[in-house]
């Protein structure tokens, strides 16, 4: 498998594990800190693509800031990873290798590779899903499974 195409599976699973964790989200009798961290993913991806394109206000850009209402979790996450699917699909396995320069929270220079940086999006929002998931099971609500495995395996009889 190619690493572009190993790199947009793995957002595609997150999309599909993070759009089914939503419905469990809206759920909540107290859904402000699933909210926030989910709007943290979103702000996430939207940060770090600013970041490598070099957008200029990328740096003013908050990890945690806007938390978004509910109704707008979905089509923000979707605005957020769309960039990200089209921006990895048009990249070879060598420009995925590149590093990329940004300003750090420190205002210095630093530098990542393209697939370090995807992998990161990816495996900080399996991070965070784990956080809600918890936040659901301390508010009554069983998750749902949303392991990867899920997405794969078939039932042979």
């Amino acid at each position: 498998m190619q690493l572009n195409s190993y790199l947009i599976d793995s957002f595609k699973y997150n999309d599909l594990t993070n759009k089914k964790l939503l419905g469990k989200i809206k759920l909540l009798p107290e859904p402000n800190k699933a909210v926030r961290l989910f709007s943290h993913l979103i702000n996430c991806q939207v940060k770090w693509m600013a970041r490598i394109t070099q957008d200029p206000l990328a740096q003013t850009m908050s990890w945690w800031e806007p938390v978004y209402n509910f109704d707008q979790l979905e089509p923000a996450w979707t605005k957020s990873l769309t960039p990200w699917l089209v921006y990895i699909d048009t990249k070879t396995e060598d420009e995925l290798s590149t590093e990329v320069n940004f300003l750090g929270f420190d205002n210095s220079l630093w530098a990542a590779t393209l697939k370090d940086i995807a992998l990161q999006l990816n495996y900080h929002s399996i991070h965070h899903r784990a956080q809600i998931q918890t936040i659901l099971r301390d508010q009554g609500i069983e998750p749902d499974f949303v392991d990867y495995i899920g997405t794969k395996y078939r039932k042979l009889s």
